[in-house]
């Protein structure tokens, strides 16, 4: 009997059907996650001492101007271009909207640990400063206040822009999901380049 021939293993194995990996858009309900509704705005707002913003009115102001945008652009394109460039136009704002709402919530996380430790009186490093200095934990939590102010005004920037998407092309939003284009050397190429930039 004939002794098999060694196989290889790039022959043998089967070929694999190609993942496509894909990178997520942020989501209006991912926003309304991450960012303070109207409620919290104002409770914050009134526990700061910060403005209280128009948060009907910066809605309504961001849902005509995309209305207005339309508008003005409707003779040069055509259904469907238009529909791309506003769900790009909406994808903008609402990727904004996400990304403070997350920085809010990390703000909140470290004002939350700070204040934690300033109750433990025996970290001399919490305790407050001299005379007209604030602690710490008071900062983080004026930041994180700040950030929760702006989140919001975003929120509803973006809230604005979802409605007006819905009006005009009558379909719900929706982020596109673009894919990944050789995921690991992306990365690879990213991590070199901030290397890199370490030298310059």
């Amino acid at each position: 009997m004939a002794a098999k021939p060694p196989t290889n293993p790039r022959q043998s194995a089967r070929p694999t059907g190609r993942i496509v990996q894909l990178r997520k858009g942020a989501t209006i309900e991912m926003v309304r996650l991450t960012c303070p509704d109207i409620d919290q705005a104002l409770k914050i707002a009134e526990s700061f001492g910060n403005a209280i913003v128009d948060s009907d009115g910066i809605r309504d102001l961001h849902e005509r101007l995309i209305n207005e945008t339309a508008d003005a652009l409707s003779e040069g394109l055509g259904e469907r271009a238009m529909q791309i460039h506003l769900q790009r136009i909406v994808g903008a704002f609402v990727g904004s909207a996400h990304g403070a709402g997350q920085f809010y919530s990390k703000a909140v996380t470290e004002a939350r640990d700070a204040t934690a430790k300033a109750a433990n009186d025996a970290r001399d490093e919490d305790l407050d400063g001299p005379v007209g200095y604030d602690s710490t934990a008071h900062r983080k939590r004026e930041f994180a206040a700040d950030m929760g102010i702006q989140a919001h005004a975003l929120r509803m920037a973006s809230e604005g822009a979802v409605d007006a998407y819905r009006q005009i092309v009558g379909d719900s939003w929706k982020p596109f999901d673009r894919p990944i284009e050789n995921p690991g050397h992306s990365v690879d190429r990213r991590a070199a380049a901030a290397q890199m930039s370490a030298f310059e």
